[in-house]
């Protein structure tokens, strides 16, 4: 199965290990599943640990690095999921959020999340 795990799981993932569910563990664990990282996940760490938030204290470059290097593969951005944004119900404002969403629906890539608003979309999602 190809899985798009969003940026608080991937960098749990990275640097917290601990705050990941049993469920998320075994999935990213599973050798059967194809893991991914969004472009945009990059992109809002970078942007979040710039200005200092406190649930963002990851170096962007160095869990890019560390993604490639354990087989994940980098999904980018590209407009056909800029515009998918727009038929998105207006559940979570969070700009990086929503474009994962779209993303997954467009590429049919489940995404995992741990945020209950996420899980709320129609498509892909899981919720671990």
């Amino acid at each position: 199965m190809k899985l798009l795990p969003d940026t608080h799981l991937l960098m749990w993932a990275y640097d917290a290990p601990g705050e990941l569910s049993r469920a998320a563990v075994t999935l990213f664990e599973d050798p059967g599943n194809d893991l991914c990282f969004s472009a945009v996940s990059i992109w809002e760490a970078a942007i979040k640990s710039a200005l200092q938030k406190k649930d963002f204290k990851v170096d962007a470059r160095a869990l890019r690095r560390d993604l490639i290097n354990n087989g994940y593969t980098e999904l980018p951005v590209t407009s056909r999921h800029a515009v998918a944004v727009y038929d998105l119900p207006p559940i979570h404002k969070d700009p990086f959020d929503r474009l994962l969403i779209a993303q997954a629906t467009v590429e049919g890539i489940t995404l995992l999340t741990a945020d209950a608003k996420i899980a709320k979309y129609p498509g892909p999602i899981r919720k671990v």
